[in-house]
Order: C-alpha cells, then sequence, then structure tokens
C-alpha cells in the first residue's frame, strides 16, 4: 500500500533567513564552529553544510557569520504556517523550514476534478501564497512525506510525482539523502549507492541485518511511510487538556504547563504501547479564538531535528513548539492584547507501535529519565540556556574541544570531534580548565623570561615559573605545539604555543604563551 498523497512546502536555507540575512549575501549559520546552513551566495563561493568554519572562511573571506537561533527559527516559520493554514486549516509543521498539508481534500477544492491538473494547481497556488508573505520556497507533491520534501527541493521550484511513481522518483538519489550518517557511509561499502539499489533488498535482509531505524529508511526508499499504521486504535481518549482561570498573560506560564501535558501524554501513551509521531496542539485565548497546528518531529531529509529522539515529540520539544505557536499569534482588531490564554490542549496523531528501547543495567535509564524530568522543571524556572550538558568537540586547546549544549537540545554532530587539529594538546586531558588563563610569568635559569620564536625556537628551557607571589621551580616540561589560528582574517588571526610543566610542589599545569604573554591555562591535578 503506497504512502498518501502530500503536498510539502520548503523554504531553502531557513536558519539563514531567520537570521535576517538574504540568499544574495554570502552568509552561513553555525554551531559548534560548523556550518549548518548557508545563503545560494555563499554556496557559489564554495561554502558547503557541514563545512569547519575556517575552511568555510577561507573559500569565503567575506562570509557573514551568525549563530544559530532555533527559536528564532519557529517564530518566524510561524509565518508561513499561517498563510499556508489559509489554503487548508490541515497544515502539519514538520520542522521549522518544512510544512505539509494533505493532498486530497485540498486538490479538489482548489483545482478541480481532474486529478493531475488539481494537485498542479494546488501547488502552484500555495507556492504563490507563501511567495507573496516575502520567502522564497519549493512547493512539491508526492506519495510520503520523504518523497515530497525531495520533490519541492528540485531545482525548477517544485514537481508533482505522478500517484505510484515515487519509487521511480526516488531510486537516482544517493543514500545520503536519507538522513543517515552511519548508514550513508556503510552502504557505498556494499555496493549500494542509491535509493532504487537500497529499495531493491528484500525487506526481510533488510530486517535481519540492520535495526528498527535502517528498516523505516527502507521503507522511505521503496516509497512507503517510514512507520506502518498502528495496529488498532487506542481504548481511551488520550487528548490531555488543562485551563487557565484566571487567563494565562504570560506565555512561559503556557509553556511550563505544555511540559507538565506532554508528561502526562508520554505516560497514557506508555500504558497503550504506543508512541505518537505527530502532534496537535491547540490553543483557545479569551476571546473565544482557537488556533491550532500539527507538529512533526521525523529525521526526513534533513537529518536529525531538534527536541529529541527520531519520531517522538520529548516533553521540552512540546513546550518549545508551543512558546512558537504562541509568538506568532496577532492580537484581534481593537484589543490590546490577545487576553490572555483559556484553553491549552494537545492531541496525539498518527500513533504507532511503541518498538521499545534497549535498557542499561541497573536501572541507569530510569534514573536518567528521572533527571531528565527534573532538569525540565529546572529549566522552566532558569531559562532554556538555565541547564547544560557538556559534549566534546574537535579543538586544540581544553577549552575549546568541550562545548555546553543545553539540555533536551541535540548534541553536536560526530564530525564536529574529527580533524588532525595540528598543535592539539595530546592526551590525558587537564582536570581543570581556568575559564579565564591565569597570569604567570615564566623565567629560565639566568632569570630571563623564557620566549618562542617565529619558528618556535624556544629561548631557554623554562627554569621557574611566578604565580600569586610564589616562585615554583619547575622539574619536568614539555612543548612548544604551536597554533597558528585563522591566518587569513587579519582581525582574528592569533599565534600561540603551549607548554606542559611539573613544578617542585607536585603540581602539573598547562602554560601558553601568546604575544609574549605566559598564562596558566588548564591544571592536571
Amino acid at each position: 500500500m503506497s504512502a498518501p498523497r502530500v503536498l510539502v512546502v520548503w523554504c531553502p536555507d531557513w536558519p539563514v533567513t531567520a537570521v535576517g540575512l538574504d540568499a544574495s549575501t554570502p552568509a552561513a549559520v553555525v554551531a559548534s564552529a560548523r556550518v549548518e546552513a548557508c545563503s545560494a551566495a555563499a554556496r557559489a563561493a564554495g561554502v558547503r553544510r557541514g563545512q569547519r568554519l575556517r575552511d568555510a572562511q577561507r573559500h569565503c573571506p567575506g562570509l557573514v557569520v551568525r549563530d544559530r537561533d532555533p527559536d528564532a527559527e519557529g517564530r518566524l516559520f510561524e509565518t508561513v504556517a499561517a498563510a499556508v493554514s489559509t489554503i487548508t486549516p490541515w497544515v502539519e509543521v514538520v520542522r521549522p523550514g518544512v510544512c505539509a498539508i494533505p493532498v486530497r481534500g485540498a486538490a479538489r477544492y482548489h483545482g478541480g476534478t481532474d486529478r493531475e491538473a488539481a494537485e498542479e494547481s494546488l501547488r502552484i497556488h500555495v507556492q504563490d501564497t507563501v511567495v507573496e508573505r516575502g520567502f522564497d520556497c519549493g512547493v512539491g507533491v508526492a506519495d510520503g512525506l520523504f518523497a515530497a520534501e525531495l520533490a519541492a527541493r528540485t531545482s525548477d521550484g517544485g514537481t508533482v510525482v505522478p500517484p505510484g511513481g515515487t519509487p521511480d522518483f526516488l531510486a537516482p538519489y544517493p543514500v545520503t539523502v536519507l538522513g543517515r550518517p552511519e548508514l550513508a557511509d556503510l552502504l557505498p561499502r556494499l555496493g549500494i549507492h542509491t535509493l532504487g539499489a537500497f529499495a531493491a533488498l528484500p525487506a526481510r535482509h533488510v530486517t535481519s541485518r540492520f535495526g528498527a531505524d535502517e528498516v523505516r529508511a527502507h521503507r522511505l526508499a521503496r516509497g512507503l511511510d517510514a512507520r506502518p499504521p498502528a495496529p488498532r486504535p487506542p481504548h481511551t481518549d488520550l487528548t490531555v487538556t488543562t485551563e487557565f482561570d484566571p487567563p494565562a498573560a504570560a506565555a512561559e506560564q503556557v509553556v511550563f504547563a505544555a511540559k507538565t501535558l506532554a508528561e502526562r501524554l508520554h505516560e497514557a501513551l506508555a500504558a497503550e504501547a504506543l508512541t505518537c509521531v505527530r502532534i496537535g496542539v491547540e490553543v483557545t485565548d479569551a476571546h473565544g479564538r482557537t488556533q491550532s497546528r500539527l507538529w512533526r518531529h521525523d529525521g526526513g531529509v534533513a537529518g536529525r531535528s531538534h527536541g529529541g529522539e527520531r519520531g517522538a515529540l520529548s516533553a521540552l520539544a512540546v513546550a518549545e513548539r508551543v512558546r512558537w505557536q504562541l509568538s506568532s499569534w496577532e492580537a484581534p482588531p481593537d484589543e490590546e492584547g490577545v487576553g490572555g490564554i483559556v484553553l491549552l490542549r494537545l492531541l496525539p496523531d498518527q500513533l504507532v507501535p511503541d518498538e521499545g528501547r534497549q535498557e542499561a543495567l541497573w536501572g541507569q535509564v530510569t534514573v536518567s529519565d528521572r533527571i531528565m524530568r527534573a532538569a525540565a522543571r529546572v529549566q522552566a524556572m532558569l531559562g532554556h540556556q538555565g541547564i547544560t550538558r557538556p559534549y566534546p568537540v574537535g579543538g586544540r586547546g581544553p577549552g575549546e574541544r568541550v562545548v555546553r549544549v543545553p539540555v533536551g537540545d541535540l548534541p553536536p554532530e560526530p564530525a564536529a570531534s574529527e580533524g588532525r587539529w595540528p598543535g592539539r594538546i595530546p592526551d590525558p586531558a587537564p582536570a581543570v580548565v581556568h575559564p579565564d588563563p591565569l597570569p604567570v610569568r615564566v623565567t629560565g635559569a639566568d632569570g630571563a623570561p623564557v620566549t618562542v620564536s617565529a619558528r618556535c625556537v624556544v629561548s631557554a628551557p623554562p627554569h621557574q615559573i611566578e604565580v600569586d607571589g610564589r616562585v615554583l621551580p619547575v622539574t619536568a616540561w614539555a612543548g612548544p605545539w604551536p597554533a597558528r589560528e585563522r591566518w587569513w582574517d587579519p582581525a582574528r588571526f592569533r599565534r600561540r604555543a603551549r607548554f606542559q610543566v611539573v613544578t617542585a610542589d607536585g603540581g602539573a599545569r598547562l602554560l601558553v604563551v601568546e604575544g609574549g604573554r605566559w598564562y596558566i591555562e588548564a591544571d592536571y591535578a
């Protein structure tokens, strides 16, 4: 059975648009020193998604760089979703930059009885509606969300894939479009380079060789939905609702309630052995206006999404989408505001069987879930950046090799830690990294300051260091490890050298010299 007909609206380079830059500006949006999105002008200069920032700036010296702002992406995309909702109310936001609508009813209403002509008419109508709001977009129609998004990404602004023609349409695409890096690395080594070759594999062989996520990818390559429909409807109504009396005037109050509702919904779904890959958010204000929006959390063409595991919206991700939905709500005419929110409802949609997950030994997964729920409550009080988790990334100095990511956000891509990084300090890593390096004086046996030349020649072996009024003899040292960074950018160019020293008090320290000044960057013990 083929997937249902879907129309997808895809706004190219949406992270760039969300930070206020256009396609004609050579610009890139970065996270963890990696390019996550870039404009058309930057691509023309050689910038690519996934590049290290320094490589991107080497290709395009005039590159405008901005940090990624997922919250701004969600808020702004609500404008696009609202425009599409004037054509049909059943708008599903896949992620900021991509939304979808079911084709069947809308095509009949807007295009007539001839199916092929009606779908093309609907596609053009949706595209014109979004462009009139000031946003460039591609619009595609196909069997299933995955193929429809690829159809929207075609070079001519989108296309309509005939019913039943999705497998042939997908066949030439490389396996990288599945958004599974590990699978995209493995399949070519097995001689499988395209979706057509992957789809030709018998489903039973894929099931026996790979895991559940790879089986879903195989279904996508065959033009099917990633997950089969749920075998039965739940016995009870799983909708969760909360009312505000008096009406909630602050968005944060509604967002916090959304987290609590989402936790209740997850518990009810778990009791039914189901999971929800699409959720409806319904908000009603004091004037009686109701706004509904469908939100999906599935990897799709772009690979990983924000807010939790593939195919399941976490409580924090639900709250984030409620915030986006509220931020786009305009006040009614002749009113100073929406009058406050009186009702919030979460409606589970597109239920599928819960495939479960591998439990860790000694109850570790249960403890982790309890910690995540507590962290979500603390974040509601301190803000999204209030609690962070450290993740290893690429870099030379110890402070550059760890990035702190808010709890609930996706960790950096594995590629962020790859690379040789010339001048990188060898393991083991220091125990303490100083946020502000401590000034120190390093002298040789003759009492003269130790210097490092442009060719990394040390003027004299370090004999002693002076820090906080203490003089500590050096008993052993290693180095230098030179680092010449951002040589292509005069304003950000840095030349440093690092040394490891052991002093007579038994301490081991990492020193760095830059511009003739010495600092203690980290302590080993």
